[in-house]
């Protein structure tokens, strides 16, 4: 009854269009989850993501969620997730993969999870990690545990868009470090990111996790720019 009341005083609204949601919705009206544009080959090798790592990072297997265009309704659920506070969308876009990771086979091969980190005053002044709700609602549904203490950022990247991938990929390779080489030895790693543009952040971070002997490695994002 106490809910109920707060739900009147207080409903939930869509973090995309603002309008106000059933009480059985949370985050996203049915309008804008429709509009939501699904990224292509999920199930089909080769997807999008494993594409744009041919011939720069070896991967099992790599998808994405959603594709992101300019003024879509992808980029407006990222704007409210990176930068109004609104940390319940990683949440759910996490929920909403691990349903689709869950009709995979190689899914069972996953032996933990991995978020692409930020730098610890980027996550201060931000409040929150954008990807951990993501990566921890995935690793749950694959009852695998969630490492967010084994890739660290010790730099802080200055947003470069126009400077060329190599030299992108060099400067984030620079901040990255592995705290410790040998509990990821031998193990399938799932590794989790919001949007993949360019593909550097993923390769910088690829690369530095494929430094553990006997590593698999996979990505898994919410979005990818086609």
């Amino acid at each position: 009854m106490i809910n109920d009341f707060i739900q009147l005083l207080f409903p939930n609204a869509c973090v995309v269009c603002n309008a106000t949601l059933p009480k059985d919705l949370n985050t996203l009206c049915v309008a804008c989850s429709d509009d939501l544009p699904e990224a292509p080959m999920f199930y089909n090798s080769p997807t999008q993501v494993e594409k744009m790592f041919y011939g720069r990072l070896p991967l099992e297997h790599g998808v994405s969620l959603l594709t992101f265009e300019k003024k879509g309704t992808t980029q407006k659920l990222m704007h409210q997730l990176k930068y109004r506070g609104d940390e319940q969308i990683s949440e759910y876009l996490g929920k909403w993969m691990a349903q689709k990771l869950l009709k995979t086979e190689w899914h069972k091969t996953i032996t933990a999870v991995v978020p692409v980190p930020i730098h610890p005053k980027r996550k201060k002044k931000r409040g929150y990690n954008q990807v951990t709700l993501f990566g921890k609602a995935i690793a749950s549904a694959l009852n695998v545990p969630y490492e967010d203490q084994i890739l660290i950022k010790t730099g802080i990247t200055k947003t470069q868009v126009f400077k060329k991938r190599i030299a992108r990929w060099g400067q984030l390779d620079n901040t990255l470090t592995i705290n410790d080489l040998n509990s990821l030895k031998g193990q399938h790693v799932l590794l989790v990111d919001d949007i993949i543009t360019t593909g550097a952040t993923i390769e910088a971070c690829g690369a530095k996790l494929l430094e553990t002997e006997n590593l698999k490695l996979s990505v898994a994002t919410m979005a990818i720019t086609l």
